[in-house]
C-alpha cells in the first residue's frame, strides 16, 4: 500500500487520473472538513450540506476527468469555490420556488420543522461554538460570506475578492466590519446564555 501522506494534491489528482481510487480518497480526507464546514455555514442544515457536499465531489471528479482541473496547487480553494457556487445555485433555486401558504400566510415550512439536527452534531456544539456561530448568523450576507470564506475554508482576500467579483479592499473592508459587529454581539450573546 502507498503512503499518500507524502504527496502532493497535483500527485494525488494524477494517481486518480491514472486509475488510483485511492488517491482520490486521501485527498478528500485531507479536506472533507474544511469544505463541509463552508457549505454548512452556508446553508444552515446539516442534512442540506450533506446533499451539497456530496454534490461537490461529483463535480470535482467530473472536472478532473474531462481534464479542467488545473493543476496550480490550490485544490482546497478550488473546491471551496465548486462548492460556494453550488450553495449560492440552491439558493436561486429557493428563491424561484414559490412558497406555499397556510389560510394565515404562514409559510408552510416554518410551520412544521422537517429537518432536526443529528444527534452527533448535537453533541459536537460547544456553548463557545454555538455563540460565535449565532454571532456570525446575524451578521449581514457580505460580511458573514467573508467571515466563512476566510476562516473555515482558509481562502486568501484576493481568493474572496475574485469569488464574490469584489475588490481586494471591499472583501477586507467587509471583513472588518464583519469582526467589529461580531464583537459588538458577543458580549450580548454571553449575557443571553
Amino acid at each position: 500500500m502507498k503512503n499518500y501522506e507524502t504527496l502532493s494534491e497535483n500527485q494525488l489528482i494524477q494517481l486518480y487520473m491514472n486509475g488510483d481510487s485511492h488517491a482520490f480518497s486521501d485527498l478528500i480526507n485531507r479536506h472533507k472538513t474544511k469544505i463541509f464546514t463552508s457549505v454548512y455555514l452556508l446553508v444552515k442544515d446539516h442534512y442540506l450540506a450533506e446533499d451539497i457536499f456530496q454534490d461537490v465531489f461529483i463535480r470535482i471528479i467530473e472536472s478532473i476527468r474531462k481534464g479542467a482541473y488545473i493543476e496550480n496547487g490550490k485544490f482546497l480553494q478550488w473546491a471551496i469555490r465548486i462548492a460556494h457556487n453550488l450553495c449560492m445555485d440552491h439558493f436561486r433555486k429557493i428563491k424561484r420556488t414559490p412558497t406555499i401558504t397556510t389560510s394565515d400566510n404562514a409559510n408552510i415550512f416554518d410551520v412544521y420543522n422537517f429537518a432536526e439536527p443529528a444527534a452527533d452534531v448535537k453533541l459536537m456544539q460547544t456553548e463557545k461554538f454555538d455563540r460565535i456561530k449565532k454571532a456570525i448568523d446575524k451578521l449581514p450576507q457580505d460580511q458573514r460570506e467573508v467571515i466563512i470564506l476566510r476562516h473555515y475554508a482558509d481562502l486568501s482576500f484576493r481568493e474572496i475578492a475574485d469569488l464574490s467579483n469584489t475588490s481586494i479592499n471591499t472583501a477586507l473592508g467587509r471583513m472588518r466590519y464583519a469582526l467589529i459587529n461580531i464583537r459588538k454581539l458577543l458580549p450580548e450573546a454571553k449575557l443571553a446564555s
